[in-house]
Parts: C-alpha cells; structure tokens; sequence
C-alpha cells in the first residue's frame, strides 16, 4: 500500500528528454509516491541504489545481503516510486542498527569500512571509537539515495515518516533507542578533464595540478547534506578506497572544460538534534 502522497511535492514536472530542442522542450508532469521497502518489487532497484551510493567502492561489499538487510525491516524507512508499488524505486532511505546487526557479516565489513574511511580524516576519526565493539553507543546508520532526476523535495517526507517509524518501534520496545545517526553520503569536486591533457605535461606540473584539484570547493550531490551538517556533531569526506579511472571522472563531466572527482561523506548527528535536523529539512525544501 502507498504511505503518502505529498501534495506540496507529489506532482512534479520534469523536462521531456525525447524533445528535439532546448527552446521547444516539453514538460512532464510525475507523480510521486512513497512506500514502505517491498521485498517482492523492490530487491533489483535497492541494489542498484546501493551501489550508485557507495560508488566506486561498491565493489568491497556484499551488496545483495545489504539489500536484503533492508528489505527484512519493512516497517522502517521509505521507496519513491511514480508508476505504483509494483515498480523499481526511484529513490529510498532506511536506517540500520549497527549494535543490533553487528554480528552480521556485511554490517562487520561495512563498520569496518567506516571506521576505516573515518580514521583518513582528522574531522571523522571519533566515529571509529564510537563503533568500537566495547563502545555503548547505539549508532543507527541512515542510507538513503535516488536517480539523478529526481528532486530533493521528495527527501523531507522520507526523513519525517522515518522519526515516525522509529518512535512506533520503540513503542513496540524494537531495538531503535539511538544514541547517534551517522548518515552516509557522497559529494565531488571538479576536476581538469582528462581529455584536455592529451599531450602529457611534465611530472611536476601534473602532481602541482593533483594537489591544486584536492584543495578545489566540494559540492554536494544531495543538497539536503548541508542542511543536516548544520546540526551534526562532526562532519566530513574521505576519499574511496578504490581509484577510478580518469575516463570514468570525464564521464561524469559537469560543464565542458572539467570532470569530476565524487568522495564519500559522512555527518554524525546526536539523538537529540536529529528531530530539529528533519524540521529543519521540510522548511529549506518547503515550496516559496
């Protein structure tokens, strides 16, 4: 069944891509819908999300057991879908209990992981004590991510049924009592195109160039990421663990003369901000 329609975002228009040009482009009205995670519609989509999310690091996991992770908690998190339940989501969030699924060996590799990725940046490396097994801090870590396309206003009611969700579970004495949220993200940097480089410059000037690129400004994939950093305890990136190829940074070109570089993300959020975090999500979103 369909949890909610969002009048303020339910019916979008985007643009018809099929259109023969920019000055006659054509608009297409989309409706969105939200549902709770379908294990028999919904495994193929999840993945693919998982994936798009972790990026190029994708690879160091297990993503077909990190979906049916997902999927075995229903009643926890949401899908976006446009053409009913029985089709691929556009778009998702859920949480997990790191504490409860510690035992579970896709959430081991992917504390790990975590830890890992944290201790690279001086602004992260608490997170790795927090998920140290000794620690007694209850860390639920928020997954979310979408197609391209679709818009960020579709973020704020996924984040308001999730405080809902949380508060049924806990009603129902489910192990949901977080002491943190860790939300796991992604943003880039521009970078020089490859394809502008073909006549090879010298070593020097290349490195010069490489260190140039890493002080460049980060930009966000999601912008709903710099409204919940405002109430993070810590936040930051860190570079993937598997390098991608200057071709595939071309491919992911944003304007003609440069690339782009994604990294992870991660915020840590305290229990107690976490609600002043999604209100504050539904007003940067509200439509003016």
């Amino acid at each position: 069944m369909v949890k909610r329609k969002e009048p303020e975002v339910a019916e979008k228009q985007f643009p018809d891509e099929s259109s023969s040009s920019d000055e006659d482009t054509d608009m297409l009205d989309v409706e969105f819908e939200w549902f709770d995670p379908q294990p028999e519609h919904d495994f193929h989509g999840l993945k693919t999300l998982l994936r798009q999310l972790f990026d190029v690091d994708a690879q160091l996991f297990d993503l077909s057991a990190l979906t049916d992770l997902v999927l075995a908690q229903p009643l926890l998190g949401s899908t976006v879908k446009v053409e009913g339940n029985e089709t691929d989501p556009y778009a998702f969030l859920t949480i997990l209990n790191l504490h409860e699924h510690r035992d579970k060996p896709i959430i081991k590799t992917l504390t790990d992981y975590i830890a890992q990725q944290a201790m690279t940046n001086p602004s992260l490396s608490p997170i790795a004590d927090l998920l140290k097994p000794f620690n007694q801090a209850e860390v639920g870590l928020i997954l979310t991510e979408r197609l391209i396309n679709i818009p960020s206003e579709v973020v704020p009611p996924m984040y308001k049924m999730l405080l809902e969700e949380i508060s049924w579970a806990i009603e129902e004495k489910e192990p949901y009592t977080f002491s943190h949220y860790l939300i796991l993200s992604k943003t880039y940097r521009e970078i020089t195109s490859a394809l502008n480089q073909e006549n090879s410059r010298p070593q020097k000037k290349k490195k010069k160039n490489a260190a140039k690129e890493e002080n460049r400004e980060i930009f966000y994939f999601h912008p709903e990421d710099e409204v919940c950093q405002r109430h993070a305890t810590m936040y930051g990136g860190f570079a993937y663990l598997k390098e991608e190829s200057d071709g595939q940074a071309d491919a992911k070109r944003t304007f003609q003369e440069l690339g782009i570089k994604p990294q992870g993300h991660m915020m840590l959020l305290e229990a107690s901000k976490f609600e002043s975090a999604v209100k504050a999500l539904e007003d940067f979103m509200r439509p003016s």
